[in-house]
């Protein structure tokens, strides 16, 4: 940071001389300038450009990086933040039933924390995909020595998939594949739903009755047909805001990949 001069050669006693680097010098410029005067400066370069980087910050304020990063983290207690991923930007009618859904949530809980979990059965859809795996041993070649090895990559395409109809709540999980050439309308859901009714009936009896249903909007969901069914099996739907997948708790627990 600095450096001594070395002994002047005159008849004059020997002086030692200091000099700073400029970098030095502007860490002792910093101790003089009022704190609360270059903090509010700091603040209103960050509200007028919340991306501006702390290198243009410094050299416009005159300061060094070293005392910016003090500022920044003790006295503003500021932190820069990527953006976060997010499926889409809601409006105000969509945030609103996102509050009325967690609300209606939340009241069920509070009525009986034990029995709204018990009743509590939820499904989703989602695409399988397999691939045809080749083992180290099957991926074995003669070469000439000094060839290079074969090499196998790890992202393939897919050798087919299947679309899965997947109902589960805290005792367990049912799973169906949907039959090639078949797609999922109406009659099928509909036909899947008294399945999942007797098989979590015969799991347990309480399941059978005062079911609380959540499934997302799909159209064969969103049907007169699945409406009416559900209604005759006497499950309570509860209602699923659109393009919020963090309400769902498939997608949040069972999907997270």
């Amino acid at each position: 940071m600095h450096r001594r001069m070395p002994p002047l050669k005159t008849g004059w006693p020997s002086l030692n001389v200091v000099i700073f680097s400029p970098v030095m010098r502007l860490v002792l410029n910093d101790s003089k300038v009022t704190t609360p005067e270059i903090t509010d400066q700091i603040h209103e370069l960050i509200l007028e450009d919340r991306r501006v980087s702390a290198k243009t910050i410094a050299e416009q304020l005159g300061i060094s990086r070293e005392r910016f990063g003090s500022i920044i983290h003790e006295d503003l207690d500021m932190r820069k933040l990527s953006a976060k991923w997010v499926p889409k930007c809601l409006n105000a009618v969509q945030k609103l039933q996102r509050c009325q859904s967690s609300e209606q949530l939340l009241e069920f809980f509070r009525r009986d924390p034990n029995d709204s979990l018990l009743g509590l059965v939820t499904m989703a859809e989602t695409w399988l995909y397999h691939y045809d795996s080749e083992t180290k041993q099957q991926s074995m070649e003669w070469r000439h020595s000094g060839s290079p090895r074969p090499k196998k990559f790890r992202v393939q395409k897919f050798a087919g998939k299947a679309l899965a109809s997947i109902f589960w709540n805290q005792d367990g999980i049912l799973i169906d594949y949907l039959q090639k050439g078949r797609a999922i309308n109406a009659e099928y859901y509909s036909s899947l739903l008294v399945q999942m009714k007797n098989i979590f009936k015969e799991k347990r009896r309480g399941v059978a009755k005062g079911v609380l249903f959540l499934h997302n909007n799909a159209p064969a969901h969103r049907a007169l047909a699945t409406q009416k069914k559900l209604a005759y099996l006497g499950f309570q739907c509860l209602d699923h805001p659109p393009c919020s997948p963090d309400l769902a708790p498939s997608d949040y627990h069972l999907f997270v990949d």
